[in-house]
């Protein structure tokens, strides 16, 4: 297909497609002529990958790039893809105080549910400066409800790899762990909103 019949199947214009090729999201087609590529479905089924990332997950160009470059790498093991996905998209919202105390809490919890991760994961400080956070604010959740939290949060991480451990190909099983991080946060966030509106109904409606 042309670049014209790659935008009208994606949904994206024809100038963000050349961006991305620019960028080098996108591999570049078969030259037909020098002006003319031609594009088959697998230019397609990334362009929408990239899609979903960039307006789903909100990531930023620089972002997609780093981690499409290791579900392209074939030596980058699917551990390693993901360590540098969830590296690459997880912040620091930099609280500055409590951090011992968060420290001791998260400790607590991850104890709880047997998980073990590098010291230096970015995962362990962002939970780390949210948990502060939260103290400074004094909101810190309850010993209860972190564990709670974590055990929550330890069932969505077995169901992602349960459905790694169903594909076939290690491009599959890239891009679905690729997804299940980056689109399966918001997902859950968005199932959370849900529950707590369900919850919230069933408890405080008629004002008690």
């Amino acid at each position: 297909m042309r670049v014209s019949d790659l935008s009208r199947s994606s949904g994206v214009p024809v100038a963000t497609i050349k961006y991305y090729l620019r960028e080098g999201l996108l591999p570049r087609g078969e030259t037909t002529s020098p002006n003319q590529a031609r594009y088959d479905d697998t230019h397609l089924r990334r362009l929408r990958l990239i899609r979903a990332l960039v307006e789903v997950g909100g990531l930023p160009i620089a972002t997609v790039r780093e981690v499409l470059s290791a579900v392209d790498d074939p030596a980058v093991s699917l551990h390693a893809m993901l360590g540098r996905t969830v590296y690459a998209i997880t912040g620091d919202v930099g609280a500055s105080g409590s951090l011992d105390e968060a420290e001791a809490d998260l400790e607590q919890a991850m104890t709880h549910v047997g998980w073990q991760v590098e010291q230096g994961a970015p995962a362990l400080a962002g939970a780390r400066s949210v948990l502060a956070r939260m103290r400074e604010l004094g909101l810190a959740p309850g010993e209860t409800t972190l564990r709670a939290w974590a055990e929550a949060a330890d069932r969505a991480a077995e169901g992602d790899m349960a459905a790694i451990g169903r594909t076939t190909g290690r491009e599959h099983a890239a891009e679905t762990a690729l997804i299940g991080t980056v689109l399966g946060d918001a997902l859950l966030a968005a199932l959370r909103r849900i529950a707590q509106e369900s919850r919230s109904a069933q408890l405080y409606r008629n004002g008690s």
